[in-house]
């Protein structure tokens, strides 16, 4: 694609990038704080940067740069926090080859992650326009940064659950598992509800009035929120750490072959929005089938004790901010009430319903 070969040149330093990528050896021995305060340094210099450095259109291909650099050399910044862990290795030691197989077994499922997060915004510009998939990508980029909060647990929990699982302590996994469950659930049902509410204005708002179609996609992408919560604490906190890889595997490309398949069908039918509802409906399906696999090995009925409590508040909070996004000026002191409404509504459910995590929270 000609049009774009400077942009698609300065985006392949990400995958330099990714080589040198060892924040997962941090992750393994659960020290977050280098990785995140590294994180923060970078991501304060690269948006300076763009401050700095980005003045017109025309330094859209500067842009991707600083985003693709900064990620680089973010990655080679944690090499040398190394030497506190590993002396310099033996390579003719390290027999690479035997861990060949078990990283394909874990990479497989993260193309056919990629499959679905990516082919729905090629599909959409190939068969609606670039603009349209324009739309997708600034719904979906809204929707997965508040995603990140949720899915952070899943960061977190992996290597825990992973070390209490190699030490036989099974019961431990499964109460790590059902809190775990409880907290996200409570996390990710408001925010889900929230987004949905605030999308109408939200979208004209912060990204200008020609991009109001992003609204109406946020409110169906919100519902991806507690589905990929969901499917965070079952499939990356207890199916990957407890070796069930290849249920995990199947989980995954169950989603991306349900998205290919109804793509076409849905973007002919509603354009972007189909490419929307597909994209939920695949995270629907990956969350039923991850539910499907665990129904011996854990109490769903535990699991699920307590949702009902935090949907009674986030459809509550729904209901109150929805209308204030409706019927009130909107503006970013507005959209700070309303987020403040929201919540206070969502806390005042939770406190008359008492749901077994606010006993947590004491403790």
């Amino acid at each position: 694609m000609k049009d774009y070969y400077q942009a698609y040149l300065m985006q392949a330093i990400l995958i330099v990038a990714a080589v040198f990528d060892i924040s997962w050896f941090f992750m393994g021995f659960e020290n977050f704080k280098v990785t995140v305060l590294r994180n923060i340094i970078i991501k304060l210099i690269s948006l300076a940067c763009i401050f700095l450095f980005v003045k017109h259109q025309s330094d859209l291909t500067l842009y991707i740069a600083i985003l693709s650099i900064s990620q680089l050399i973010g990655n080679l910044t944690l090499f040398p926090y190394l030497k506190h862990y590993i002396d310099m290795p033996d390579w003719h030691k390290l027999k690479i080859w035997r861990h060949f197989q078990p990283a394909l077994v874990l990479f497989i499922p993260q193309i056919a992650t990629q499959v679905y997060l990516i082919l729905n915004k090629t599909m959409v510009g190939k068969m609606v326009s670039v603009e349209a998939a324009g739309f997708y990508d600034n719904s979906d980029k809204i929707v997965k940064m508040v995603l990140a909060i949720v899915t952070a647990t899943g960061t977190v929990m992996l290597p825990r659950v992973a070390n209490t699982f190699a030490k036989g302590d099974h019961e431990q996994v499964k109460k790590y598992l059902y809190q775990s469950f409880d907290f996200v659930s409570a996390v990710s049902v408001p925010m889900m509800f929230g987004i949905a509410a605030i999308a109408p204005n939200f979208a004209t708002m912060f990204f200008g009035k020609d991009f109001a179609a992003v609204g109406p996609l946020m409110m169906v992408e919100s519902i991806v929120i507690l589905m990929i919560a969901w499917s965070n604490v079952l499939g990356v906190q207890y199916l990957m750490p407890t070796g069930h890889n290849k249920e995990f595997t199947i989980s995954v490309t169950i989603g991306a072959v349900v998205n290919i398949i109804l793509n076409v069908p849905m973007i002919l039918w509603l354009g972007t929005q189909g490419a929307m509802i597909a994209t939920v409906i695949s995270e629907i399906s990956v969350t039923a089938y991850q539910f499907y696999v665990v129904r011996y090995e854990l109490s769903i009925r535990q699991m699920m004790a307590e949702v009902w409590k935090y949907f009674l508040g986030g459809l509550m909070m729904f209901a109150v901010v929805l209308y204030l996004n409706l019927t009130v000026p909107f503006s970013m002191l507005q959209l700070g009430l309303q987020v403040g409404i929201g919540i206070l509504v969502y806390g005042v459910v939770l406190w008359l319903t008492k749901p077994k995590l606010l006993n947590y929270i004491k403790r």
